[in-house]
């Protein structure tokens, strides 16, 4: 992923609406890129910044963004963890097929 790429995935990013490759690829891009981990914390100053303090909320800027990183963590944990079950589950039906195949063949 390159910076423009990013750039026009914030606003994803920030409405919770990237799929799983897009919010892993996301996520890599702003660890090694200093600049656009900037940009997006610009972003949610101004999105979430704004409207809490229209509200008369008080805002942590750090505390928002590492609530909405580890977010985003949480769901490439999980969607991972379902990867691993699907390719568990595939891997047995596999072996059950081979199991039914050569019962047959012996048969």
């Amino acid at each position: 992923m390159n910076c423009k790429e990013f750039e026009r995935l914030i606003s994803g990013f920030m409405d919770n609406k990237l799929d799983y490759r897009t919010l892993i690829a996301f996520r890599e891009h702003i660890e090694a890129c200093p600049d656009c981990k900037e940009e997006l914390v610009i972003q949610i100053l101004v999105t979430e910044g704004m409207a809490r303090l229209e509200e008369g909320n008080a805002f942590d800027l750090q505390k928002e963004l590492d609530k909405r990183l580890l977010e985003a963590q949480r769901k490439v944990r999980f969607h991972s963890g379902f990867v691993y079950v699907g390719m568990v589950l595939e891997f047995l039906a596999m072996l059950a097929i081979a199991a039914i195949v050569l019962w047959i063949i012996w048969k």
